[in-house]
């Protein structure tokens, strides 16, 4: 009877301790939705792309992806994402959505412009491309060589 007790005082500090590692864990792993202005931006393919993906200037995450609708209209997707407040983006910057490696999460990419204004709430990025998938790539690889290969007979 003796050892009951002091099992079960165990086995709550291992629990606490386990909690406190998840807690630990969440904070370091950057899973917090950034909290700024909201943008959007329209793609014909998304490739996969989920709500909570990061939004990343030179790999440093700058906001969070928020939402996805389809427009019934002509099919394209309207993504939505939330910029921390202190990144300004000019308004001729490029979004992209690409992928971290050939199997990593899918993430938007920005490549700011060099334009005098700035995007404010709400508005959309005029300048956008698509992700390309493996097939895709392969794809371009093989018409560049075979293309290359008539003009070098001709």
């Amino acid at each position: 009877m003796l050892k009951k007790p002091v099992e079960t005082i165990m086995g709550l500090v291992v629990l606490l301790i386990a909690l406190l590692f998840l807690g630990f864990a969440y904070n370091v792993s950057d899973l917090q939705v950034v909290q700024g202005y909201n943008l959007h931006a329209e793609f014909i393919k998304v490739g996969g792309l989920s709500t909570g993906s990061d939004v990343r200037i030179n790999g440093i995450k700058i906001g969070t992806v928020t939402g996805q609708t389809l427009n019934n209209d002509d099919y394209t997707v309207d993504v939505k994402f939330s910029i921390s407040s202190d990144v300004k983006l000019p308004k001729d910057s490029t979004v992209a959505i690409v992928s971290d490696g050939l199997m990593g999460n899918k993430f938007v990419k920005i490549e700011p412009g060099k334009a005098k204004e700035y995007l404010q709430e709400g508005d959309a990025f005029a300048k956008t491309k698509d992700f390309k998938t493996l097939e895709d790539m392969v794809g371009e690889i093989i018409f560049m060589v075979t293309d290359s290969g008539q003009k070098n007979e001709n």
